[in-house]
């Protein structure tokens, strides 16, 4: 087995249980082979050991072997890209960006293997909204295929320094339940802390062009909080002159670059990674985060005072409007390059990893950073809503029992390129660097999006 040197990540136990979910593990009885497999590095310990636990159970039941790679993020994008553009390929990818990433531009250019036979037998047990999230549209097949095969999910939770929002005389109980209320609610939170602590700024909001997913997030979140739902419809069509989504994204650009602007967001949040909120917050040199998963938590896990009593996670307030927001949910699970060697192997394997039982026993060892994309087991396994954890009870509700929507980008691939090109981090900074309007940053951003979507047109959904 390989595993890759690793790169910092913060830079770029399921009990016995019969019937129903967690019935015995799928098997294949083929004879023995082999499959190459290509993993993303977990974003601490746990996480690796837990999928090579994974691996040893399923090879001694199976008698297959699994050639794996644990990858780390960034890098792991870069192989696949280079393995499909020459077709060097390996059986079974898992990569935690692909559902965003990769999937969308080769299932439209029919490059992805289609895993509805994989992915049918268990639809039943999916999240309504992780199982559309993993259906996209192929060009040459002129439909809809499943080319993701689920076995996980996440949504964007909040993340909170509790002890510092009580240092500063407040109580997080006290926080409004509308959107931009909640935010503002943190910004005086700066000067009271700056009368003994220097640096501290009161939210972590990635206005970046940087990428590759945080600036797109915190976009579409409140895109979402202002109203702006019809951005694109299910049937992969823009609505960019709705009076509703044109204002949600004036509203969005003006609250995100007002805060910016009047000092409550550090300079840096311009060029931010991925990474650089996450460390910004354990530094302490921000009060909130909003960011996807809560890797922040974890990555914390061993130091029970901050995990425990220090930090707090929050779900979602309700919208400006005073509606729930719905959650943006993606499909987080394997998929098979075309070109594979062992397509039979591999879908043998995936067929194990998805099975309900096998993916919470993984899950779990991996401290629940990732949801399991089958709701059933949030509700019979104690552990995920175990009310001695601050963290994973609130991210659950919010992930998997709140209302949910795919990404944009599987209802039309291009908006994936789009995304990749940060467009709204683009808008964001012109307001801020070049002094344009917001409505003049939005409207150049919708004609720049119409010109990326007028080459992707869906004729089935």
């Amino acid at each position: 087995m390989r595993n890759l040197s690793r790169r910092s990540v913060l830079r770029t136990s399921l009990c016995a249980a019969a019937g129903g979910a967690l019935a015995r593990p799928y098997i294949a009885n083929a004879a023995a082979t082999t499959a190459t497999a290509w993993w993303t590095q977990g974003f601490i310990p746990e996480e690796d050991a837990a999928f090579k636990s994974m691996v040893a159970d399923y090879q001694k039941a199976s008698g297959d072997t699994i050639d794996y790679s644990i990858v780390p993020f960034a890098p792991l994008a870069q192989k696949i890209v280079s393995s499909m553009t020459s077709g060097d390929v390996p059986d079974v990818i898992s990569y935690d960006g692909a559902d965003a990433t990769i999937i969308p531009q080769n299932a439209w250019n029919d490059k992805v293997v289609d895993l509805a036979d994989i992915v049918e037998p268990q639809k039943a047990e999916y999240h309504p909204t992780v199982a559309l999230a993993a259906q996209y549209y192929n060009n040459v097949a002129k439909k809809r295929g499943y080319y993701l095969a689920p076995y996980k999910t996440a949504c964007v939770p909040f993340h909170i320094w509790g002890s510092l929002v009580e240092k500063a005389g407040y109580k997080i109980s006290d926080a409004p339940k509308t959107w931009d209320a909640y935010w503002d609610f943190f910004k005086p939170i700066q000067k009271k802390l700056r009368e003994s602590t220097r640096g501290v700024y009161s939210l972590g909001l990635q206005i970046t062009s940087s990428g590759p997913a945080d600036g797109n997030n915190l976009f579409y979140a409140f895109l979402l909080a202002n109203g702006g739902k019809d951005f694109i419809t299910p049937d992969g069509k823009p609505h960019f002159d709705d009076p509703k989504v044109r204002e949600a994204a004036i509203k969005t650009i003006t609250y995100v670059t007002t805060a910016y602007k009047e000092g409550y967001v550090p300079p840096g949040a311009l060029s931010w990674s991925d990474a650089d909120d996450n460390n910004a917050f354990h530094a302490k040199e921000i009060v909130m985060d909003f960011d996807g998963t809560i890797s922040t938590e974890v990555a914390m896990y061993h130091d029970k005072q901050a995990y425990n009593h220090d930090m707090v996670t929050q779900a979602l307030p309700l919208g400006n409007d005073g509606q729930p927001v719905p959650v943006q949910l993606g499909a987080g699970g394997c998929f098979i390059p075309k070109g594979a060697k062992n397509v039979t192997a591999a879908k043998e394997f995936i067929k194990y990893v998805i099975q309900p039982q096998v993916t919470n026993k993984y899950l779990r060892e991996g401290l629940g950073r990732w949801l399991p994309a089958m709701p059933s087991l949030v509700k019979s396994d104690p552990f995920w809503l175990d009310p001695a954890d601050p963290h994973r009870p609130p991210y659950v509700r919010e992930g998997l029992l709140s209302p949910a929507i795919p990404y944009y980008f599987v209802f039309n691939p291009g908006l994936a390129i789009a995304n990749a090109q940060q467009i709204w981090g683009l808008a964001e900074a012109d307001v801020i660097r070049n002094g344009i309007t917001p409505e003049a940053a939005a409207d150049k951003a919708f004609k720049q999006i119409e010109s990326i979507l007028s080459n992707y047109h869906i004729t089935q959904s």
